[in-house]
């Protein structure tokens, strides 16, 4: 009995500390890193390391998982009722397919990163977008182009896959805008 209670405890307390809600005010970047100091550091490392500038970041976690750390993609369901699992297996902060996310443990030699903490979700994101850049020749500042690539793969943002997907097109617009507003708020809340 006392090895349970002890046990319980350590899966309580290992449990604290995790926050996976989203910050309050999504639309104001001085705001997200207040809230979330690592955050910021999260991605000032990965920027130190892959070149690819916060605001971009940023911009693209918005839009994949609106900074929740645990999100998934929704259910599938059968007539309406019947569940037949989720649409992708997207998850966390960077909606990183299992794939990917393999390749990226492989490649980075980081095997006990996981998708739902902001250190590894922001570092795989400065992965994948170097990659974008040497295999789809696509700047770390296009914000645009680095965002359908990330949604698209290489190989479909190569194919050009993007172009059957007007809504896709209107999303990536609106991270590029999300990533210029979030560039000059950070200017202005560095001061």
């Amino acid at each position: 009995m006392r090895t349970w209670i002890i046990l319980g405890l350590l899966l309580v307390l290992a449990t604290c500390g995790r926050t996976y809600s989203a910050p309050r005010n999504l639309d104001n970047a001085c705001s997200i890193i207040s809230e979330r100091p690592a955050y910021y550091r999260a991605m000032r490392t990965a920027e130190r390391n892959w070149g690819v500038p916060v605001h971009v970041q940023m911009a693209t976690i918005h839009q994949e998982s609106r900074f929740v750390g645990n999100a998934r993609t929704p259910f599938r369901y059968v007539l309406g009722v019947i569940p037949m699992g989720r649409q992708s297996s997207a998850l966390g902060y960077s909606q990183a397919l299992d794939g990917t996310w393999r390749e990226y443990q492989r490649d980075t030699g980081n095997r006990r990163a996981r998708r739902t903490n902001i250190r590894d979700a922001t570092d795989f994101m400065g992965w994948y977008m170097t990659l974008t850049e040497a295999r789809n020749g696509i700047p770390l500042t296009d914000v645009r182009n680095q965002y359908l690539a990330y949604h698209e793969g290489h190989t479909g943002y190569a194919r050009g896959s993007y172009n059957r997907k007007p809504w896709l097109i209107r999303v990536a617009g609106r991270v590029a805008d999300r990533a210029q507003t979030y560039r000059a708020q950070l200017a202005a809340c560095r001061r």
